[in-house]
């Protein structure tokens, strides 16, 4: 004797029989990591592309503008060391193994490049003047090159535009000049 099922029963039994035999839904692969482009540069030692990460870590994403900068609030004891990304057109100051300033820059113009290398701060002028440029003003200079060279306060246009110096934007010139010494070590990377 066979037995009739109801309409909901019959309903119940196909829906069951449906899921055991249904395929098991496979766990899902990671989201592919996302590609980081590298920036071409000419010479690099990774001490930029470290700058940029640590920038990352201590401010967060930042979108500067020509003549911003970014200073910590606390700062460490140690040794100054500066980075200079001549790509990016980004100036890193650190202290000890800790990054504690950010700025924009306007490093040397096509013909007037500034330097790439290692160098090591040796003259250092609150009020610094060129020698070689009709006695620019070259407000909290520090001079890294034997030519001439330095880092100072200066107009920000937001590209290279300096004849091989690195121009930084006032105040932060004003707070690097009270943290570096002569002999603070200098990168430049670009």
């Amino acid at each position: 004797m066979r037995k009739i099922l109801g309409p909901g029963l019959l309903a119940a039994g196909l829906l069951l029989a449906s899921c055991s035999t249904a395929p098991q839904p496979r766990p899902l692969a990671p989201p592919p990591r996302p590609v980081v482009a590298e920036l071409p540069y000419k010479w690099t030692n990774g001490f930029a592309p470290k700058a940029h990460k640590d920038t990352l870590a201590v401010f967060g994403p930042l979108a500067l503008r020509p003549g911003d900068f970014r200073w910590a609030a606390a700062i460490p004891e140690g040794e100054a060391k500066v980075v200079i990304d001549l790509l990016t057109q980004t100036f890193y100051v650190y202290r000890g193994e800790q990054l504690v300033g950010v700025s924009t820059i306007s490093s040397g113009k096509k013909g007037k490049e500034t330097p790439l290398g290692f160098w090591s701060i040796f003259r250092k002028q609150v009020k610094g003047f060129s020698r070689k440029y009709d006695n620019a003003p070259m407000p909290y200079m520090q001079m890294y090159d034997e030519k001439g060279i330095a880092f100072h306060a200066g107009a920000l246009p937001g590209y290279p535009a300096s004849h091989g110096c690195v121009r930084l934007p006032l105040k932060f010139a004003q707070k690097l000049y009270g943290l570096t010494k002569l002999g603070t070590k200098v990168v430049i990377e670009g």
